[in-house]
């Protein structure tokens, strides 16, 4: 290889940047073609070429960084004293506010502030600028216009962890509601990664960006429940069966756990605050059969414990398994339990011995009841939610539902019942489809069916105002929605007739109740009859032969009594041809005497009587 051109460089300058210039470009090379090679060659014609009318285009990503915003607040206190005085000194104070009160200067910034001051004391006090002027004809409006159900997305709240996880409980902060307790675990068994992290969170529903606490417990929690008397406390139900309650102000730790081996064996898949005094008493279900009932001042171990045995023995390896709860505070004694088989347990707490807490139970469904909830304004009536149902219950029935919806094509993982309107309930699917229900408005489809996110919904929790509602997704995301004003606002004459749509579909399922009832008694006695006729042929089969000896039997003697009869009646009839016969062989001798004719030739009309030719002769005689 010739080398054609060499560059040389200073070993100063290397690492600097190149300078270019213009300059006119030169020829170096010139090769002219050879015409000889043209006979290796054949010109194509005609030649195909592909042209590409659209503009040629490459694809660029830009992802941008995302910002977190932090709201920070300011916490102001009394100021305008001097460094050398403390405030909080009632005595100083007051001594110092006299002092500068008998100052002339502050006597002359007073007398100048002060007719501003009135002026714009006068002013508010003649105009309400907070007065809502036409406040009754705009509720006029909103009950007369027939708006449409609609929900809208308000905010998004997703999993800050890498490793997605279930939302699997939802619970709204007590007092103002503008707070968001998320509880995320992973309730695929043995399935989930070793870098998951276990940590639940509190959102700020105004700042979806960053959550305003963060929970850390020892397993990943399954439900997450706001104290109603004490908003600073938490309880939340572990994964691993734990119980642990965390105080806001003391930090993310929680500050007591109960203990492994009094604890359930299986995940607390819901906690309950009950109504005590001390607003300190708990109890838990677990799909272990055990419900537990917890004081947050000693969780050491359960201070009441039942085991839900249907054969009311207490047996632990017979126990249902517990997935919902439901406590209503206007009934203290009385809780219910959803179970993993379908079945839905109505206890009382205050009963004498365990069997008798275990009062009934409900049976419907073909799966576990992931949702179990009083009517807020019907405490008889509850809904269930579970397999491809929501069926609405009232306590009096125990054999069926006395309302429910269609068979829904994708799985219903929870719902609840709207708190401000008796006839709303909401459910969710595992299609990621939120559906609103209005019964008094339409009982075949949902009044409002919303497609919230793609992956499945697994929880539903609505505020109190009954405005907004959170879902939680399988993927750890937590939508808020808001409803429209027609499905949180209480309609004209709603619960009268909410009300009566209750007695009357509860008086309609009596009555099957009484009929199916009637039914099976008939099926039974006719069973019990059948099992009589097989029992009497299975002995008929055992003494075969005394049958047919008894057969032969009334079979001879049926025949001679038969042949006793036709005898008995031969006799009578011959006996009276015989007192004939005699009559007219009286009358005959009488006859012939009188006529001259012998009574040697007489024939005796007794030895004639039968003869066929008697009277053939006689006459020739």
């Amino acid at each position: 290889m010739e080398i054609v051109y060499v560059y040389t460089k200073k070993r100063s300058e290397f690492g600097r940047q190149c300078n270019f210039s213009d300059r006119p470009a030169e020829l170096h090379v010139d090769i002219l073609p050879d015409i000889s090679l043209a006979a290796n060659f054949t010109v194509r014609d005609p030649c195909n070429v592909t042209v590409q009318c659209a503009e040629e285009m490459s694809e660029h990503e830009v992802n941008t960084e995302r910002f977190e915003s932090e709201s920070r607040g300011i916490n102001h206190v009394e100021g305008g004293w001097p460094k050398d005085l403390n405030p909080e000194d009632m005595e100083v104070t007051i001594r110092y506010r006299k002092k500068v009160e008998k100052d002339e200067h502050y006597q002359n910034t007073i007398m100048q502030i002060a007719g501003l001051m009135e002026h714009c004391c006068k002013q508010n006090n003649a105009t309400d600028i907070y007065q809502e002027f036409f406040e009754e004809e705009d509720d006029e409006v909103v009950e007369e216009s027939e708006e449409q159900p609609s929900a809208k997305t308000i905010n998004v709240f997703r999993d800050p962890n890498e490793v997605k996880r279930t939302a699997t409980s939802l619970c709204w902060h007590p007092d103002g509601n503008h707070k968001l307790a998320v509880a995320y675990s992973s309730l695929e068994f043995q399935r989930a990664p070793n870098d998951m992290s276990f940590d639940s969170y509190i959102w700020d529903i105004e700042n979806p960006n960053k959550p305003e606490m963060t929970l850390k417990p020892v397993s990943p929690l399954v439900c997450l429940e706001y104290n109603p008397k004490d908003s600073h406390i938490l309880v939340g139900g572990s994964y691993n069966g734990q119980i642990a309650y965390w105080d806001t102000r003391k930090g993310s730790q929680p500050a007591e756990m109960s203990t492994i081996e009094h604890s359930h064996r299986d995940p607390v898949y819901k906690v309950i605050w009950l109504q005590s005094k001390t607003g300190t008493d708990i109890f838990s279900a677990s799909t272990d059969g055990q419900v537990l009932w917890w004081d947050i001042r000693k969780m050491s171990e359960p201070f009441e414990r039942l085991v839900l045995d249907p054969s009311k023995k207490g047996n632990l390896d017979n126990a249902l398994g517990a997935v919902s709860l439901e406590f209503e505070t206007t009934m203290p004694t009385k809780f219910m339990v959803g179970t993993e088989q379908g079945l839905v347990v109505s206890c009382n707490r205050k009963a004498k011995t365990p069997a008798e807490k275990i009062v009934c139970t409900y049976s419907g469904h073909h799966g576990p009841i992931y949702a179990l909830q009083r009517n807020p304004f019907f405490p008889k009536n509850f809904l269930t939610v579970a397999d491809w149902t929501a069926r609405i219950w009232s306590e009096d029935i125990k054999e069926s539902s006395i309302m429910w919806t269609k068979y829904h094509m994708a799985h219903l993982l929870d719902g609840c019942w709207s708190p401000v309107r008796p006839s709303v309930f909401f459910t969710v699917k595992m299609d990621g489809t939120l559906d609103v229900w209005d019964i008094l408005f339409k009982q075949n489809d949902p009044t409002l069916s919303l497609k919230v996110c793609d992956e499945a919904l697994c929880s539903i929790r609505v505020q109190d105002n009954g405005r907004f509602l959170g879902c939680g997704s399988q993927l750890g995301t937590t939508t808020l929605l808001e409803v429209s004003a027609g499905l949180c606002t209480l309609q004209k004459n709603e619960k009268a007739m909410v009300s009566e749509m209750f007695e009357r579909e509860t008086k309609r399922e009596k009555i099957l109740e009484a009929r199916h009832r009637e039914m099976r008694l008939k099926e039974r006695s006719r069973s019990e009859q059948s099992r009589e006729d097989e029992g009497k042929e299975a002995d008929g089969e055992e003494s075969t032969e005394e049958l047919v000896a008894r057969a032969e039997r009334e079979f001879f003697d049926i025949m001679e009594a038969e042949k006793k009869k036709e005898w008995n009646e031969e006799r009578q009839r011959e006996k009276v041809k015989d007192e004939k016969g005699v009559c007219e062989e009286k009358d005959f001798q009488e006859e012939h005497e009188t006529n001259g004719i012998a009574n040697a030739e007489l024939v005796s009309y007794s030895d004639h009587v039968r003869n066929p030719f008697y009277f053939h002769n006689l006459m020739y005689f």
